[in-house]
C-alpha cells in the first residue's frame, strides 16, 4: 500500500509529548522502515515548517522530506479539489481548501491517506478517498 501522510501524523510523530503508542504514528514508522512508498506534497511540508520553530527543526524537516516522493498538483487537481469541496458543502460537510486538495491528490494517484484528522473521514463519504484504518483495512 502506498501512503500519503497528512500533516497531522507527521506532527504527532515529531512531538516530544506524543502518546507512547499512536496507531497512525506506528503505521508511519512501519511504512518508512518497510518497502512502501510514503508520498508528500508542498502544502504538507509548508504546514510542518510553519508549525515547528528554529533552524534545527527546519533543517531536520527539510532533510527528512528530501527523500520522499513529491506530488505536485496540476490544474486538473485544483479543479477536481474545488468540485470535491463543493460536493461536500452541498451535503452539509465542511471541507477546507487544503484538505480538499490533499484528498484529490490521494484520489488521483490511488494513494491511501494516513491521517489523524477526522475531517477527512467526512470527505471520504463524498468521494473515493481511501483512508487507512487501524486494523490495516482502508476505509472511506
Amino acid at each position: 500500500m502506498n501512503l500519503f501522510v497528512d500533516t497531522s501524523v507527521w506532527s504527532l510523530a515529531w512531538r516530544r509529548d506524543r502518546p507512547q503508542h499512536d496507531a497512525t504514528v506506528d503505521r508511519l514508522t512501519e511504512a518508512l522502515q518497510g518497502a512502501e512508498a510514503v508520498f508528500t506534497t508542498g502544502l504538507v511540508l509548508q504546514e510542518l515548517l510553519q508549525g515547528f520553530r528554529g533552524p534545527r527543526a527546519r533543517q531536520r524537516i527539510v532533510e527528512r522530506f528530501a527523500s520522499l516522493p513529491y506530488l505536485v498538483p496540476d490544474r486538473r487537481d485544483y479543479v477536481e479539489a474545488a468540485e470535491l469541496r463543493n460536493t461536500c458543502r452541498r451535503r452539509g460537510i465542511q471541507a477546507g481548501t487544503i484538505d480538499a486538495l490533499l484528498a484529490q491528490l490521494c484520489i488521483r494517484h490511488g494513494l491511501t491517506l494516513l491521517t489523524a484528522d477526522a475531517d477527512f473521514t467526512h470527505i471520504g463519504r463524498v468521494g473515493p478517498l481511501r483512508l487507512w484504518a487501524p486494523r490495516g483495512r482502508p476505509r472511506g
